[in-house]
């Protein structure tokens, strides 16, 4: 069996991926297959993905019509032989030992996640992430529902190790929603709430770009991605009621962080709309008992009553902000 399977969904990306291709092929780790799925290019990715198929049989291609970021890595899950999945965004690279420090941290405590940290980068700056890495015990197996905070970090589904039976076990899979972006908030969040066996390890391994203009958390147009997976989380931990009783006062205060961040980056003629939308899940959030107020600061209590009965106020209290 493969040791890892590294799945590379592709759009567009010309400009980077020989980057993040060639930080994959220097690896210290060498036991792996790399699947890349080109979701319809219309640049050059694809010849640059041949490119390196050409030099080293172990890279795979999944070639495909423009589905979808969900779609493709669907398609990747589905096509992997790896003991562990690792999943790198093409417009992002890695540090040489990456794979070798996650899988040997995976095998030695029998992991169904393992975890690294990760720099922020563009070409005027680097610098390493700190949200809420503080909060969370490094180097320690951990149950996610048994610490909340793990729950709290950004999504930042390309510095976890996956280990595929976990995986599989639980038919965990990304949303399809045509033209959508963010999918990967759902499906990290259904990973820590079944996993039993989880280590972080305090070591930035990982470049994450966020000067590239394609990257979804640059497009203001797609307002309403991120409803999508908070509608997705509810009904999954629904179905799952001991997760539910673990983290439904939670989660209002993870969409409400989720939802602030959209709502300040999308076009400012899509505000009213979202709000319309973030109102409706407040006011199921009061009607089915998930607020606990002592989970949230004053402030944004005071603003979640704002947007839930005076909406038009906070928004113009947030354009006069920006």
């Amino acid at each position: 069996m493969i040791a890892i399977s590294i799945l590379v969904p592709v759009y567009n990306v010309e400009r980077y991926l020989n980057q993040c291709l060639d930080s994959i092929l220097q690896q210290t780790f060498r036991d792996f297959e790399v699947i890349c799925i080109n979701d319809g290019s219309t640049d050059h990715s694809l010849e640059i993905i041949k490119s390196f198929i050409a030099k080293d049989k172990r890279f795979k291609l999944i070639d495909k019509i423009n589905t979808g970021y969900g779609h493709s890595m669907n398609q990747g899950l589905f096509h992997c032989q790896g003991e562990y999945i690792s999943i790198i965004e093409s417009d992002d690279y890695i540090q040489p030992d990456m794979l070798e420090r996650l899988y040997t941290v995976a095998k030695k405590n029998n992991l169904d996640v393992a975890r690294c940290n990760y720099y922020i980068f563009s070409k005027f700056s680097k610098k390493l992430n700190n949200d809420y890495i503080k909060d969370i015990l490094a180097n320690k197996v951990l149950k996610p529902l048994d610490h909340i905070k793990i729950f709290y970090q950004p999504p930042s589904i390309w510095v976890n190790l996956y280990k595929k039976d976990f995986i599989d076990k639980n038919k965990i899979r990304f949303l399809e929603t045509a033209g959508a972006s963010f999918q990967d908030t759902s499906f990290v969040f259904k990973v820590y709430a079944l996993c039993k066996r989880f280590m972080y390890i305090n070591e930035a391994l990982l470049y994450y770009r966020i000067d590239n203009n394609g990257s979804s958390i640059n497009n203001k147009s797609k307002a309403f991605c991120v409803c999508d997976e908070y509608q997705e989380i509810l009904k999954f931990t629904k179905e799952h009621p001991q997760i539910y009783d673990k983290i439904k006062y939670h989660i209002p205060v993870l969409r409400y962080n989720c939802y602030r961040w959209n709502f300040l980056r999308i076009d400012p003629s899509l505000r009213k709309s979202f709000l319309k939308s973030w109102q409706k899940d407040i006011n199921n959030d009061y009607s089915e008992n998930r607020i606990c107020k002592i989970l949230f600061s004053k402030k944004k209590i005071i603003n979640i009553l704002m947007i839930r009965y005076a909406p038009y106020i906070y928004n113009m209290l947030k354009k006069f902000k920006n």
